[in-house]
Protein backbone atom coordinates (compact mmCIF):
# COMPACT_ATOMS: atom_id res chain seq x y z
CA UNK A 1 0.00 0.00 0.00
CA UNK A 2 1.15 3.90 -0.77
CA UNK A 3 -0.27 6.81 0.40
CA UNK A 4 -1.78 8.73 -2.21
CA UNK A 5 -3.64 11.49 0.03
CA UNK A 6 -2.63 13.02 3.39
CA UNK A 7 -6.16 14.26 4.35
CA UNK A 8 -6.52 17.44 6.58
CA UNK A 9 -10.11 16.21 8.03
CA UNK A 10 -12.68 13.15 7.49
CA UNK A 11 -14.70 14.71 4.95
CA UNK A 12 -11.65 15.07 2.68
CA UNK A 13 -10.72 11.91 2.39
CA UNK A 14 -14.08 10.77 1.99
CA UNK A 15 -14.35 12.56 -0.93
CA UNK A 16 -11.15 10.88 -2.08
CA UNK A 17 -11.88 7.68 -1.29
CA UNK A 18 -15.25 7.75 -3.37
CA UNK A 19 -13.44 9.30 -6.24
CA UNK A 20 -10.87 6.57 -6.38
CA UNK A 21 -13.77 3.59 -5.84
CA UNK A 22 -15.49 5.55 -8.43
CA UNK A 23 -12.96 4.50 -10.86
CA UNK A 24 -12.54 0.83 -9.08
CA UNK A 25 -9.96 1.63 -7.14
CA UNK A 26 -9.52 -0.25 -3.90
CA UNK A 27 -8.80 2.21 -0.73
CA UNK A 28 -7.77 1.87 2.61
CA UNK A 29 -8.36 4.68 5.49
CA UNK A 30 -5.47 4.72 8.15
CA UNK A 31 -6.27 6.41 10.69
CA UNK A 32 -10.03 7.06 10.14
CA UNK A 33 -10.40 5.25 13.77
CA UNK A 34 -8.42 8.33 15.82
CA UNK A 35 -10.01 10.90 14.53
CA UNK A 36 -12.29 10.02 18.01
CA UNK A 37 -9.23 11.07 19.67
CA UNK A 38 -9.01 14.36 18.66
CA UNK A 39 -8.09 16.33 21.87
CA UNK A 40 -4.98 14.39 22.39
CA UNK A 41 -3.65 14.10 18.87
CA UNK A 42 -2.62 16.20 16.08
CA UNK A 43 -5.55 18.17 14.48
CA UNK A 44 -4.01 17.61 10.95
CA UNK A 45 -2.93 14.86 8.83
CA UNK A 46 -4.24 11.65 10.68
CA UNK A 47 -6.25 10.37 8.24
CA UNK A 48 -4.05 9.08 5.24
CA UNK A 49 -5.73 7.74 2.24
CA UNK A 50 -3.71 4.74 0.83
CA UNK A 51 -3.92 1.96 -2.49
CA UNK A 52 -2.40 -0.81 -4.11
CA UNK A 53 1.11 -0.35 -5.10
CA UNK A 54 0.47 -1.22 -8.82
CA UNK A 55 -2.36 1.57 -8.73
CA UNK A 56 -1.16 4.36 -7.56
CA UNK A 57 0.00 6.23 -10.31
CA UNK A 58 -3.64 6.36 -12.08
CA UNK A 59 -4.64 7.54 -8.16
CA UNK A 60 -2.15 10.23 -7.89
CA UNK A 61 -3.63 11.63 -11.58
CA UNK A 62 -7.18 11.61 -10.00
CA UNK A 63 -6.72 12.86 -6.76
CA UNK A 64 -4.23 15.58 -8.05
CA UNK A 65 -7.47 16.56 -10.44
CA UNK A 66 -9.78 16.80 -7.32
CA UNK A 67 -10.25 20.50 -5.84
CA UNK A 68 -9.20 19.63 -2.64
CA UNK A 69 -7.94 22.62 -0.06
CA UNK A 70 -9.19 25.35 -2.61
CA UNK A 71 -10.48 28.70 -1.18
CA UNK A 72 -14.02 29.21 -1.25
CA UNK A 73 -14.82 32.10 -2.70
CA UNK A 74 -15.91 35.74 -0.84
CA UNK A 75 -19.47 36.30 -0.15
CA UNK A 76 -20.91 39.57 -2.24
CA UNK A 77 -21.06 42.58 -0.71
CA UNK A 78 -23.38 44.08 1.33
CA UNK A 79 -24.19 46.48 -2.36
CA UNK A 80 -24.53 42.87 -3.62
CA UNK A 81 -26.23 41.15 -1.52
CA UNK A 82 -29.80 40.27 -2.09
CA UNK A 83 -32.40 42.30 -0.47
CA UNK A 84 -33.67 40.77 2.70
CA UNK A 85 -36.88 42.64 2.53
CA UNK A 86 -38.19 39.98 -0.60
CA UNK A 87 -37.35 37.12 1.55
CA UNK A 88 -39.74 35.18 3.77
CA UNK A 89 -39.60 37.45 6.26
CA UNK A 90 -42.83 39.58 7.13
CA UNK A 91 -41.84 43.36 6.38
Amino acid sequence: MKIVYQAANLIDAHLVRHALEAEEIPVFLQGEALTGGMGELPLFGTILVCVPDVVWPQAKDIVDTLPLNQPVEALPDDDEAPDASQGWLPA
